[in-house]
C-alpha cells in the first residue's frame, strides 16, 4: 500500500475519481427533470430527417452516465502516477476536465433538443447547447491544464541527488575528481557522410525504396560511431559509443598511467573504436587524446576533444589512479609523454 501511495497524486486521483462521478449525477438529475417533457422512447441517434434509433429514459440516463464517467477516468487516471513528465500529467488532466465535459455537452443537446416534442422522429440535438457546452468545455480544459499543480513526490532520483549532495559536502575534491564530456568527429566528415549516402539513396529509393532507406540507416550508424561519451570519476574511465553503448571501462586502480597528447587515428586503426594488439581505442578524429597504460600492460587512447579538455581529463585520470592506488605518486605527469601505440 506504501508503494502506491508513492507512486500515485492523491489530490489528482481524488479528482479523477469524484469530477465524473459528479458530473454523471448531475447530468441524471438534470435529465429526471426534463423527464415530463421528453417524449417516450427518445432519440439516441439522429440522420437528416430526425431520429433514426430510439431507446427508453432509463437506458438513455444510464447509458449517459456510464458514458461520461467511463471517458472521464480512461483520460484523467493518466495524470495519476508522479512518474509520468509533469507536462504529460498537465495535458491529460486538462485533456480528461474538457472530454468529460464535452461528452456531458452532446448528451445534453440530445435530451433538449427532444424537449416538448410528442414524437422523438421529429427532434434534433440542439446546436445551442451543444456550442455553448463545448465551448465552455474547452476552455475549462485549457485552464485546468495549466493551474494544475503537480505534486513535486521524492523519487529515487532525489535520493541519488542527495547522497551526491552531501558527499560532495564532506569531499569538496569530489568534484575536482570528475569530468563529463562528448567528443565528435569534425562537422566535414558528417556532411562527407550525408553527401555519400543521402543523395544515393534518394536515388535509388525510385527503385528501391528499401533500400535507399537501409543505405541512410546504415549511415546513421556509421556517424553514431563518430560520437563518444567520455566519463572519468573516482571509480575510473566510461567510454559510451553515441553515448550509449558503452565499449570501454577501466577502474582507476587499474590505471597506471595517463598523459594527454597528439595522435594520429591511423596509428591505432582508424576512427572509431578498435581493439587489436593489446591495444583499445576509441578515437572519433586525430588529434588532442588521452593515453593510457593499464596495470596488465595495455594501452589505450580516448579522444579528447581540445586540447585543454584532454588535459583536464589526463589530470583527472591521473589523480583518481593515484587516490585508488592509496595516493601513491602517479605514473606520469598529466600532459607528459604517453606511451607508443600498440606496445604491451
Amino acid at each position: 500500500m506504501g508503494k502506491f501511495r508513492d507512486a500515485v497524486d492523491a489530490k489528482a486521483l481524488r479528482f479523477a475519481v469524484g469530477f465524473p462521478l459528479v458530473l454523471a449525477a448531475a447530468f441524471v438529475f438534470c435529465a429526471f427533470l426534463l423527464r415530463p417533457d421528453l417524449p417516450d422512447p427518445l432519440a439516441i441517434s439522429w440522420n437528416a430527417d430526425g431520429g433514426a434509433s430510439f431507446a427508453p429514459f432509463s437506458a438513455y440516463a444510464a447509458g449517459s452516465a456510464v458514458i461520461i464517467v467511463a471517458v472521464g477516468w480512461l483520460v484523467l487516471f493518466q495524470a495519476v502516477p508522479v512518474s509520468r513528465p509533469a507536462v504529460l500529467r498537465r495535458v491529460m488532466m486538462g485533456g480528461g476536465l474538457f472530454l468529460s465535459l464535452f461528452a456531458a455537452s452532446i448528451l445534453a443537446a440530445g435530451l433538449v433538443g427532444q424537449t416538448g416534442l410528442a414524437d422523438a422522429r421529429e427532434s434534433r440535438l440542439d446546436l445551442t447547447v451543444l456550442a455553448l457546452g463545448s465551448g465552455a468545455a474547452l476552455w475549462l480544459g485549457v485552464i485546468m491544464g495549466f493551474v494544475f499543480k503537480v505534486d513535486r513526490q521524492w523519487t529515487p532520483e532525489d535520493d541519488q541527488a542527495f547522497e551526491l549532495a552531501v558527499a560532495r559536502e564532506l569531499d569538496p575534491d569530489l568534484t575536482r575528481d570528475s569530468i563529463r564530456l562528448w567528443v565528435h568527429a569534425r562537422s566535414s566528415v558528417f556532411v562527407m557522410i550525408a553527401v555519400a549516402s543521402v543523395f544515393p539513396a534518394a536515388l535509388i529509393a525510385i527503385v528501391l525504396p528499401w533500400v535507399g532507406v537501409l543505405l541512410v540507416a546504415l549511415a546513421l550508424v556509421g556517424a553514431g560511431f563518430l560520437f563518444a561519451r567520455v566519463k572519468a570519476d573516482r571509480s575510473g574511465l566510461r567510454v559510451l559509443v553515441a553515448g550509449v553503448v558503452p565499449v570501454m571501462e577501466v577502474p582507476a586502480k587499474e590505471i597506471s598511467q595517463a598523459s594527454a597528447s597528439e595522435v594520429r587515428a591511423a596509428d591505432y586503426g582508424g576512427w572509431g573504436y578498435r581493439h587489436h594488439s593489446g591495444t583499445e581505442a576509441m578515437l572519433v578524429s586525430s588529434g588532442p587524446a588521452v593515453v593510457l597504460r593499464t596495470t596488465d600492460g595495455h594501452n589505450m587512447a580516448v579522444s579528447g576533444g581540445s586540447p585543454a579538455s584532454a588535459a583536464r581529463l589526463a589530470e583527472v585520470l591521473t589523480r583518481v589512479a593515484a587516490r585508488a592506488h592509496g595516493g601513491g605518486a602517479p605514473g606520469a605527469a598529466a600532459g607528459g609523454p604517453g606511451p607508443a601505440p600498440g606496445t604491451g
